[in-house]
């Protein structure tokens, strides 16, 4: 599974990579969705690259932000109850680590937004015009943990 959070803003952008980004419904700053590792996605990456960093998410993570970020319709915090009563799931670490593993969708919570909304990084970013090997934030992060981190 790939988080993708979405770093530069929409200014002078090409309509083909306005279109991928909504496509891949990152409209806003600091928007990160989770998708899966298919040719697909992986294609709307690369033409998106120049906005967006990415990179995989590990279990541990993508529990932290489903807890503190996890939003049902209605702007309802996403809890262990919820997930207890309306899925096969009776916490937000098993779902996690099955959407992980590719067994589970995010889509298989009901009423679950599948957008996170992420605070600015603290301390800023280091550099949203810049690659990740170039000093900056942007492109393939090999484990987008630290960013995650900083965008709690």
């Amino acid at each position: 599974m790939y988080a993708v959070v979405r770093l530069r803003g929409g200014i002078n952008t090409r309509q083909e990579i306005k279109d991928t980004l909504k496509m891949l419904r990152l409209n806003r700053v600091n928007h990160c969705i989770v998708i899966p590792d298919t040719p697909e996605y992986k294609g709307m990456i690369q033409r998106a690259k120049d906005y967006i960093a990415w990179g995989k998410i590990s279990p541990e993570y993508l529990a932290f932000i489903l807890r503190n970020r996890g939003e049902l319709e209605g702007g309802l915090r996403l809890t262990d109850e919820y997930l207890a009563r309306n899925t096969p799931y009776k916490t937000i670490d098993d779902l996690a680590k099955a959407v992980c593993e590719g067994k589970a969708s995010l889509r298989d919570v009901p009423k679950l937004t599948p957008i996170f909304r992420l605070h600015p990084p603290r301390k800023g970013n280091r550099g949203t015009k810049k690659t990740v090997k170039e000093g900056g934030e942007l492109g393939y992060h090999p484990s987008l943990d630290a960013l995650l981190n900083k965008m709690r």
